[in-house]
């Protein structure tokens, strides 16, 4: 497929008014690979500079989504992802832990609300789940709906009808990420095809619930390949309503423990590509933000992240502190939306 140029560039005094009027047409665009390795070899200013247009144009400047995610069921998965501690396979000391009781659930999302979460993500490490868990999941998101706050759940494949019963429970989002590009997708994972993921996301959207879908960058991925994730996320019809972007977090024992790091600078362009393709999507800063500097962190923002994990721990992985996220958001006059 060929790709007609889309990236116009400011003109000698800076004028961005083509370059809005682009960013307009974009909403509802198809893209291709091509056009966003396009992106993706901007010169870093200027990827940085459209990025904080379309931020602005679809989004307050200065306001972030606080997020916080719980695992309610912990190791034991049979899948082969290439970077997650709780796969079966891998021995990397994470222990196996039951689904959590309703109540500890409840009483971790209203701490988290109590710190300034508005959206409450319980996480599963299974394959798909069962009725009896459905079941179990269905009393966690009806009682932290009833708290007030917007619910998350990621839980593995779904099969027809589990959709429906999540949203009936209250359920406002479904995460389920796309990982890689789908030519890079084999290295990563074989228990389950790109297929597969597409089939549970169309799943969550016949049911009315919105999407959350994302990837993962620093797997030894290429850029094109980069350029292939994101093309794909976009190209959902219609993309995302919230879009993680998360940093491989090394853990020894797994496949990729002591792949080659991503540039920084890199992973800034992967969240300005994000925002640009995907204006009106909530693109998150997920996991990895805890080995990131304050410095990049800042970059990030300006390239249009606008939500963030928040809390001491992302399923299995750490994340930075309650109180250190909040400094960091002060002195960049940065304010949690509610």
């Amino acid at each position: 497929m060929r790709c007609n140029s889309i990236t116009p560039e400011l003109d000698d005094d800076g004028n961005a008014g083509e370059m809005k009027k682009a960013q307009k047409e974009r909403n509802s665009k198809k893209w291709c690979v091509e056009e966003i390795r396009a992106l993706l070899d901007r010169p870093f200013n200027d990827l940085i500079f459209q990025a904080q247009h379309v931020h602005r144009e679809f989004h307050a400047a200065n306001t972030v989504q606080l997020s916080t995610l719980i695992s309610v069921k912990t190791g034991g998965c049979p899948e082969d992802c290439g970077y997650c501690p709780q796969a079966a396979r891998y021995h990397t000391g994470v222990e196996n832990q039951a689904m959590l009781s309703v109540e500890s659930v409840v009483s971790a999302a209203s701490a988290a609300k109590e710190q300034g979460a508005t959206r409450f993500c319980m996480g599963a490490a299974w394959r798909g789940p069962k009725q009896r868990d459905i079941e179990n999941v269905k009393q966690m998101i009806s009682a932290v709906k009833a708290l007030g706050m917007e619910t998350c759940a990621t839980l593995g494949m779904l099969k027809q009808g589990q959709a429906q019963q999540l949203g009936e429970a209250g359920l406002d989002y479904y995460n389920h990420n796309l990982d890689t590009s789908p030519d890079y997708y084999e290295a990563i994972i074989t228990t389950r095809d790109y297929q597969d993921r597409l089939n549970t996301l169309q799943e969550v959207r016949e049911a009315g619930i919105n999407v959350c879908c994302g990837g993962i960058v620093g797997m030894g991925e290429t850029r094109e390949a980069r350029a292939g994730l994101i093309a794909q996320l976009a190209n959902l019809d219609p993309y995302p309503e919230s879009v993680p972007i998360n940093h491989l977090v090394q853990v020894e024992g797994t496949p990729l423990y002591g792949t080659a790091k991503l540039d920084p600078l890199e992973f800034v362009r992967t969240i300005a590509v994000a925002r640009i393709t995907m204006p009106k999507a909530m693109v998150r800063l997920s996991a990895g933000r805890r080995e990131m500097s304050e410095a990049v962190q800042a970059l990030c923002f300006l390239a249009g992240a606008n939500s963030i994990f928040y809390g001491d721990k992302l399923l299995t992985t750490g994340n930075p502190e309650v109180q250190q996220d909040q400094a960091l958001l002060n002195k960049l006059g940065i304010e949690s939306l509610t």
